[in-house]
């Protein structure tokens, strides 16, 4: 009893570190949102280059992952952390300084490519320490941890905006990235032992890729999350104007209807990990795609019909939490047989969502800020895609096999 009181404890501790580490991603996206229009009338710009600035972002979220997910299968996972910590302070900084719209899009970059290792890495470490339902169990718990950055994110974006500008903003994400890298220098001990670790050989980390590409059971996995997370970035990007200037709510309002929603996030998470061992992950897979299918027509009836604000609410919580349940249950089911490459197959697994939500974000204001139609479309369209991913390449994989 003892000892597995001591085990649990130990575990509560370890995720409660990795998921801060989880978190850099949804407050480096999520903390400056609130501040879209007043950074359009600082730099006296458009919203479609604000929004550049969260697609520059997210290509570097999704790009850096593959570098530090390679680089963490040969460096260990504790060095290139350290690193990337140090950068992300003075990537931040330099986004609060910037003179123009230009300078905060390429900084943006830089910022999200260096907070990729916080996400990639401490997915990878908990793959080094886990596996099995244990290893659903434990992502359920660090997505516990994790998935509170995207309901506090854009609150403490909002406080900070009550009490300066924008630029107040990336000087907290510097302090973020400042307690991060003290956190990884005396809180972190290295997971991957060096006879784990693969060669330092280029070519043969691509080749750890194609032999992840080629497995259709796991590309099909990736896919289904990877399409669903980029349909809340279509959420991400598109509610700050949506529902500020269509339905004209204060951007204290707006930080606490985006935030509330990691509360679903929590909740779809929690209930994958707690009945992990009475239902199955393939069994939530495919009811959290089945939701996310429903939320997302339901979003582009009322969008359509210019339905009242709580109308649009609803069924985006419903969507956001079906992400919970997907992105739960498609981890531990694509990583199980990837040990050997755990750093290039969390990788893999991180960078489609970013990628195709630096492609998904801009589409939103496509039609222009005066409606909500092009959210409807763009979700509809990745909960199908996502659908489609797994019925077709896992699903129908399977059968083939049999």
């Amino acid at each position: 009893m003892t000892t597995t009181t001591t085990n649990n404890q130990h575990a509560v501790r370890l995720a409660l570190l990795l998921g801060l580490f989880s978190t850099l991603g949804p407050f480096t996206i999520d903390m400056y949102l609130p501040a879209f229009p007043q950074i359009v009338e600082q730099f006296g710009t458009t919203a479609s280059l604000v929004q550049l600035s969260l697609t520059a972002c997210l290509l570097g979220l999704g790009v850096g992952q593959l570098v530090m997910g390679s680089l963490s299968d040969v460096h260990g996972r504790r060095n290139p952390l350290l690193i990337s910590m140090a950068i992300y302070v003075v990537a931040s900084l330099a986004c609060a300084f910037s003179p123009n719209i230009w300078t905060l899009i390429a900084f943006r970059l830089v910022q999200g490519f260096v907070a990729s290792a916080g996400i990639v890495i401490s997915r990878a470490i908990a793959r080094d320490l886990f596996s099995g339902h244990e290893l659903t169990k434990f992502f359920s718990l660090l997505l516990l941890v994790g998935n509170l950055g995207p309901l506090v994110a854009p609150v403490t974006g909002s406080g900070v905006l009550s009490l300066t500008s924008w630029v107040g903003v990336f000087i907290a994400l510097s302090l973020l990235g400042i307690f991060l890298l003290a956190s990884t220098k005396w809180g972190l001990k290295e997971t991957l032992p060096v006879e784990r670790r693969s060669p330092s050989n280029f070519m043969q980390q691509l080749r750890n890729y194609g032999s992840l590409l080629r497995d259709r059971t796991f590309t099909g996995y990736m896919l289904a999350q990877g399409i669903m997370i980029a349909g809340v970035f279509a959420y991400v990007s598109g509610t700050p104007f949506i529902y500020q200037n269509i339905y004209g709510v204060s951007p204290t309002v707006f930080a606490l209807l985006f935030g509330s929603n990691g509360i679903t996030l929590i909740i779809g998470s929690q209930l994958v990990g707690r009945m992990a061992h009475r239902v199955s992950e393939k069994t939530f897979l495919v009811f959290g795609l089945w939701l996310a299918g429903v939320a997302s027509i339901a979003v582009l009836l009322v969008a359509y019909f210019h339905g009242p604000l709580y109308a649009l609410v609803i069924p985006l919580v419903f969507f956001v939490a079906s992400i919970g349940i997907t992105s739960t249950a498609a981890f531990p089911l694509a990583m199980e047989s990837q040990g050997h490459m755990a750093g290039s197959a969390a990788a893999l697994m991180g960078v489609i969502p970013f990628l195709l939500g630096a492609v998904v974000s801009p589409l939103v204001g496509i039609a222009g800020e005066d409606t909500a139609v092009p959210l409807g479309v763009l979700i509809l369209a990745t909960s199908t895609a996502a659908m489609m991913s797994y019925f077709l390449l896992v699903k129908k994989g399977a059968r083939q096999e049999a």
